[in-house]
């Protein structure tokens, strides 16, 4: 297998930009990282998985600095306000001033939690991801969006705040489980399924060598998932309009998210599921067909995805559930639907029985 070469993709946000730099070796590379460190104070979010396993090689690229790490249990169940006051007690501990800067290291959840953190603390301060997990590399790592849950549903909480960097070291991805890496897959089928059919048909073509993480396959389809939500973030960085595409699968599967108390699915199976149901909500409406649906299925079973929703279920309660979703305008669901594969676009004014009939079949 050949050793993927060092890919960097800019977020053009102005003065705000910042590179994602995907590749082997990154972490122990302190030198490209440090150099987004601007002060002297610096935390390290992480849990009490993937600290074991890499913070001992982060560490060494502090020397010389204050810093300390706060570690939170692993699973979304932990992406909690109570876990932020800790965050933010950590920093007062350690003295930290306006240019301090938030290191997140681990997938989303410490992502999202760190990024929230670092946007509350003294009004914001600089943060850096270390992304460790597939999901979080394609996705949550990137476009600064942060936040944490409620028992009300997931990221209900947050703040846009963008870091100084990304640095995807593409090494962490060999201890990452088979099920969070299939997990991380389903991120980039949707960044395909919503504006990029060539993109689908290339995952197509290399689901094989993705199921098995063939280096240089994954580091490809990690760059060109990553370079597409680049483009969508630059042009519409608060998410009011085109960004909301991101979304699709989104409303279903927080719904199924929060509904299984964030144990029973994780987050890119919920969003294989929500992606699929959102297939079957466009055909019903006569937006898309029924080959656009099956081809979606089948490239989501090729990488081990579920496609269906988990047994037990209530589809009222999903469909409450999908009625706190932020996307909703004026008491009416607003949807990320699709004509077919890489057409995605927003649907405002869905019917709920459309909605509950599709939660009702799937059941």
């Amino acid at each position: 297998m050949n050793t993927p070469a060092l890919r960097s993709i800019d977020v053009a946000l102005g003065h705000r930009s910042y590179a994602v730099r995907i590749g082997p070796g990154l972490l122990a590379d302190s030198a490209a990282w440090r150099a987004a460190i601007r002060g002297r104070h610096v935390l390290v979010i992480s849990n009490t998985t993937v600290a074991p396993l890499y913070l001992d090689t982060v560490a060494k690229g502090l020397e010389g600095l204050t810093w300390d790490r706060f570690l939170i249990e692993d699973g979304e169940a932990h992406k909690t306000f109570d876990n932020v006051g800790r965050a933010l007690a950590a920093l007062a501990k350690l003295g930290a001033t306006r240019d301090a800067c938030i290191i997140a290291l681990g997938g989303g959840v410490v992502g999202d939690l760190a990024g929230f953190t670092a946007a509350c603390w003294m009004r914001g301060i600089d943060f850096i991801q270390l992304p460790t997990t597939l999901l979080a590399m394609v996705d949550s790592s990137v476009g600064g969006k942060t936040g944490v849950n409620l028992p009300a549903g997931k990221n209900l909480v947050g703040a846009f705040h963008q870091p100084r960097g990304v640095f995807a070291d593409i090494d962490t991805l060999a201890t990452l489980p088979a099920r969070e890496y299939r997990a991380g897959l389903a991120e980039v089928v949707k960044g395909a399924a919503i504006g990029d059919a060539d993109f689908f048909a290339w995952l197509e073509a290399h689901a094989g060598a993705l199921a098995a993480r063939d280096p240089a396959t994954v580091s490809e389809a990690i760059a060109r998932k990553v370079a597409y939500k680049a483009g969508v973030v630059a042009r519409d960085e608060t998410e009011q309009g085109e960004r909301a595409l991101l979304n699709l699968g989104h409303t279903f599967g927080h719904a199924l998210e929060t509904a299984g108390r964030y144990t029973a699915l994780l987050h890119g199976e919920a969003v294989a599921v929500g992606m699929v149901l959102a297939a079957q909500l466009s055909q019903q409406l006569g937006m898309a067909t029924l080959d656009d649906t099956l081809r979606l299925q089948r490239l989501l079973d090729m990488l081990g995805l579920p496609t269906d929703i988990p047994e037990g279920m209530d589809p009222q309660q999903l469909l409450a559930l999908m009625r706190l979703d932020k996307k909703n305008t004026a008491g009416t669901l607003r949807l990320i639907l699709w004509r077919g594969i890489g057409r995605a676009e927003i649907v405002s004014g869905v019917a709920e029985d459309a909605v509950l009939g599709v939660l009702q079949a799937a059941a």
